[in-house]
């Protein structure tokens, strides 16, 4: 719970109350929500390199996880149906745990350059099935689970979000020395590595073992 105090009467807990500060969507706005992935959606996921899943476990904990490869490394199996290969990470799978108790999953899929992004919501349920994964092989290593995605909701985002933060920016971009090093925070944070050792680890699963 948060220590924060608010001043009475500025807590927003009623969907009325909500609406009346934020005002009324557009008629677009409710037309522009697909069933389905149209051309738009597939050529727009086609050009995706990266995503963030978002899910929730029966409790209501939630999880917003990042996803990446290869442009268009996301398949389109029809209109309907995604599916998501997954990569070598750091074994947590707090997604794949949410999926099993609660299905639901929201997709947001980015494309360097375009300000705009796709949403996509839906159910998700896991798979092994070598005949849908085999073909996503990188590096002659097939992912050893997919995540299908049953699409219930599709749309276009606009770009506001990305133009605020000049997420694209040149000028914008960090110098990578200005903030520790992943190795140096984990160090700190656990107490159980050396931060050069870290960064040597690191460093070397970046280079051997992204798949």
């Amino acid at each position: 719970m948060s220590a924060i105090s608010q001043k009475p009467g500025t807590t927003v807990d009623d969907a009325t109350q909500l609406r009346a500060i934020v005002g009324e969507e557009s008629l677009v706005v409710q037309k522009k929500v697909l069933d389905r992935l149209d051309r738009f959606c597939r050529d727009f996921i086609a050009l995706s390199p990266f995503l963030v899943l978002a899910t929730a476990d029966r409790e209501g904990g939630v999880d917003a996880s990042p996803r990446g490869d290869g442009p268009g490394f996301v398949e389109v199996l029809d209109e309907r149906t995604l599916l998501i290969p997954d990569r070598r990470g750091n074994n947590r799978i707090d997604s794949f745990r949410n999926v099993l108790s609660s299905p639901g999953v929201g997709l947001v899929f980015f494309v360097p350059g375009i300000t705009e992004t796709l949403r996509v919501n839906g159910r998700a349920r896991m798979t092994t099935d070598a005949a849908l994964l085999e073909p996503m092989a990188m590096q002659e290593k097939a992912p050893k689970l997919g995540l299908i995605v049953e699409v219930d909701e599709a749309y276009f985002h606009c770009g506001k979000a990305l133009l605020r933060s000049k997420l694209w920016a040149q000028e914008a971009q960090v110098e990578r020395s200005s903030f520790p090093t992943l190795g140096r925070i984990v160090a700190e944070q656990t107490r159980a590595v050396d931060a050069a050792e870290a960064d040597a680890n690191l460093e070397e699963a970046y280079r051997t073992r992204l798949y």
